[in-house]
């Protein structure tokens, strides 16, 4: 997203991975019960993610993401 700021204009850091995970679980109106036993992990270790007070290992985001419906996809730097 491109913002304009005295004449300028700059790009908004792209959100994280967790950022966006965060988002898709928040939006999915999925409940932390089936979630968890979809991605085969458990409601605490979604809700202390969700919550911001923990991170998840990259598996485990990826089989999050998987019971969403998501897939976890590399984006290359853009050229410069």
């Amino acid at each position: 997203m491109a913002k304009s700021k005295g004449g300028k204009t700059t790009t908004a850091a792209p959100a994280t991975i967790a950022d966006q995970l965060r988002s898709a679980i928040l939006g999915s109106g999925e409940t932390v019960y089936a979630l968890a036993k979809a991605s085969g992990t458990t409601q605490a270790m979604i809700a202390r993610f969700v919550s911001g007070e923990r991170d998840i290992r990259l598996g485990t985001a990826a089989r999050i993401a998987a019971a969403l419906g998501l897939a976890l996809v590399a984006d290359p730097p853009p050229a410069d």
